[in-house]
């Protein structure tokens, strides 16, 4: 379909730190970007497991060091999205390591934050975008919520996407993931087809 007035940049990061099999992550994402492209949105991709990087080490290399030539890709395409969706499993109650650590390279002072006046947080550069974090996991997504309080969920909302400028940020929580079997499988993927289709 050829793009609209109302058509969006979308970006999905996808967050499953295992790029040797499919997981349901991937099937999630998949649904999502076939109904943005049908309803006219433009969609890129980035496969956080297929990238080399890495892990930052100490805080003067994350204020003052270079972003690695592999992410500049990545951080590119964060500049150019009007909306991004996160995807990953919930693994030790938070998101898998290769992720927060991708997340901690690209979003880097001058980029994702500038300082303003005597604030060094002062400018949050990632303002004017929308986000939607997908989470799959193995409990029930109400255990998630309500018994620990989405806590990971809540940190990063408020502490990476929120800090840098994106709002609003909406979630769709995925729970009991062993148990869905096709027709669950089926139903998340037209759920997440729909999304798409509202570049939510």
């Amino acid at each position: 379909m050829l793009p609209t007035a109302s058509a969006r940049r979308i970006l999905l990061i996808d967050g499953h730190p295992d790029a040797g099999a499919r997981h349901l992550n991937h099937a999630l994402a998949d649904a999502y970007a076939d109904g943005a492209e049908e309803q006219g949105h433009t969609v890129r991709r980035v496969v956080v497991a297929g990238l080399d990087f890495p892990l930052l080490r100490s805080p003067q290399d994350w204020q003052h060091g270079t972003l690695p030539a592999s992410l500049q890709s990545a951080q590119d395409d964060l500049a150019w999205a009007q909306h991004v969706v996160l995807f990953f499993p919930l693994w030790l109650g938070d998101m898998p390591a290769l992720l927060k650590g991708f997340l901690e390279q690209v979003a880097r002072p001058g980029f994702a934050f500038k300082k303003e006046g005597s604030n060094p947080f002062g400018h949050k550069g990632l303002g004017g975008r929308s986000a939607r974090v997908v989470v799959t996991m193995g409990m029930p997504a109400l255990v998630y919520r309500w018994y620990f309080r989405a806590h990971s969920l809540k940190s990063l909302e408020r502490n990476i996407l929120g800090f840098v400028g994106f709002a609003p940020i909406h979630e769709t929580l995925v729970g009991g993931v062993d148990q869905l079997g096709e027709q669950g499988v089926a139903r998340w993927q037209a759920r997440l087809r729909k999304l798409g289709r509202q570049a939510d």
